[in-house]
């Protein structure tokens, strides 16, 4: 496979073109895949007799094995080509899925997911390599669109197609929806994608102790931040796991930046532009998943919708993702990256903010504008920044560059979850014994807030409510509370994405398109 040249064809060839939509189609199985397995947790949980406090490793068995899986996608590149790794990558992941779906106890599952999570892993920062590896300067724009869109829509598409199978099928259904689109996939990536030679000096090189402490350093961090907002961030078992993170993730990094051929090549984080774009990638992350989390969590226990429901309110945003989408090529091609960038992320980081002063009441309309505004920022906040960050560097770089850049994203997405876990379960309870004492003091704005009918606080003099009304009352101030502490996680996120905008003025300016 050569690199993008002066001397490449006036068209792509509709063989790369094809190959490089399977690949795309491989990905946004893997993203999906983690979206509507989420919607179905309970009837997964009680067709196996899960007990409820192991049913969370349903997902998160996956989330580790991916999380360890992207940056090794550079290593597996180069071993196994990109065609070679692709149609090995989705087959086995066709594969676990039927796995998943015949498993019939917990154990089986987790293992299926495990195996489901490590193939899947590779095929996301395998897509965004490919842009730079199959494409010339002028191809790229449209297909990293391309790639971006499938990326962040599979996330918006995950709770209406989950929903709509749960509801339709059973469970079962959740994974064997990735037969068919697998084998296409499969069989069109090993028949349009460029071969390349198998290097298996690579294989003979591979450095086991590296490997083993990144996994472990991956796996830890993960398996901390999903425990932290629960157990607490200082209690020993989540110290304890973040201490081993770091133990084993500064070992990785001294004894990989002196191998001649590391499992994963850290020299590129060495470029400027590179780890300004893993920071902004670091960002988007933490509001992109950040928000397809909360939504359904407001939508849910707050509004009391069901996954189909509250899947059709959050297509607003994968529509505006696609109507933004030529907009955002077109420009790509003549704007300096930086400045569209710093327009992406304060449009996102003004749609997460104006989702910060919700109430009880707020539903499909008063979602809309907000969505509209980050659906159609997203983009911006996505495509610059691939190229800002890839766009550059040398074609043997880039497998390794593409699976730490999109590390990156999925590591903020966990930390955002972490965070945004605490913050909810964390002030919820203050805020609701904050109401109640505003609520007794007769404040109208509280009890508004609250849903209790301002009419019932005329005549009543302000002081302690009696044991009986605030037990009839306690249910409308804890949801009150629990509204409070989202938008207070909505605001967390608006102040980190506005954050990601400080980098920006030390990035080297590039010409629009290179």
């Amino acid at each position: 496979m050569t690199s993008p040249s002066a001397a490449d064809p006036p068209r792509t060839p509709f063989s790369t073109w094809s190959g490089f939509a399977a690949m795309c189609l491989g990905m946004f199985m893997a993203i999906l895949d983690i979206q509507v397995v989420a919607t179905s947790l309970p009837n997964i949980q009680a067709a196996l007799l899960i007990a409820p406090d192991r049913m969370s490793w349903i997902q998160t068995a996956y989330l580790i094995a991916e999380v360890i899986a992207i940056p090794l996608t550079g290593w597996l590149t180069r071993v196994l080509g990109m065609r070679g790794l692709f149609v090995i990558a989705v087959s086995v992941f066709t594969v676990a899925s039927i796995g998943c779906a015949t498993s019939n106890g917990f154990a089986v599952l987790v293992a299926w997911r495990t195996v489901q999570g490590f193939a899947g892993g590779t095929l996301i920062p395998a897509v965004f390599a490919a842009v730079f590896l199959l494409f010339p300067a002028r191809g790229q724009a449209l297909a990293t669109t391309i790639a971006g869109v499938i990326a962040v829509l599979a996330p918006t598409l995950g709770p209406v197609v989950g929903g709509w199978i749960t509801e339709t099928y059973s469970w079962h259904w959740l994974f064997l929806i990735n037969v068919v689109p697998g084998l296409i996939a499969a069989l069109l990536g090993a028949g349009m994608l460029p071969a390349e030679r198998i290097d298996i000096d690579h294989v003979r090189t591979l450095d086991g102790p590296s490997l083993l402490m990144m996994a472990l350093a991956l796996a830890a961090l993960e398996i901390a931040l999903k425990e932290a907002p629960s157990r607490g961030w200082t209690s020993p078992w989540v110290l304890g796991l973040l201490l081993l993170c770091a133990a084993t993730g500064v070992s990785f990094v001294r004894r990989t930046v002196r191998r001649q051929r590391p499992v994963v090549d850290l020299r590129a984080l060495a470029d400027r532009d590179f780890a300004i774009g893993c920071w902004l990638s670091f960002v988007l992350g933490m509001g992109l998943y950040g928000s397809v989390y909360l939504m359904p969590v407001f939508l849910g226990f707050v509004r009391n919708h069901g996954p189909l429901a509250i899947g059709e309110i959050m297509l607003v945003t994968g529509v505006m993702q696609l109507l933004t989408a030529p907009l955002a090529v077109a420009l790509e091609r003549r704007v300096d990256a930086r400045w569209l960038t710093a327009a992406g992320f304060v449009l996102f980081g003004l749609g997460l903010g104006l989702s910060a002063f919700q109430t009880w009441e707020s539903d499909f309309d008063d979602m809309f504008w907000p969505q509209v505004i980050r659906g159609g920022a997203i983009m911006f906040c996505l495509l610059p920044p691939t190229r800002l960050a890839l766009g550059h560097l040398p074609p043997a770089r880039v497998p390794d560059a593409s699976g730490l850049f999109n590390l990156m994203r999925n590591l903020g997405g966990a930390i955002g979850l972490a965070l945004i876990d605490t913050a909810i379960y964390g002030r919820a309870a203050g805020h609701a014994q904050h109401l109640l004492s505003r609520l007794s003091a007769g404040d109208v704005g509280a009890a508004s807030f609250i849903g209790v009918p301002v009419e019932a606080l005329a005549g009543r003099a302000p002081g302690p409510i009696d044991a009986a009304s605030e037990a009839l009352l306690r249910p409308l101030i804890e949801r009150a509370g629990f509204v409070a502490a989202v938008n207070d996680a909505w605001a967390m996120l608006a102040i980190i994405t506005a954050a990601g905008l400080l980098v920006l003025p030390f990035a080297k300016r590039r010409p629009p398109g290179t």
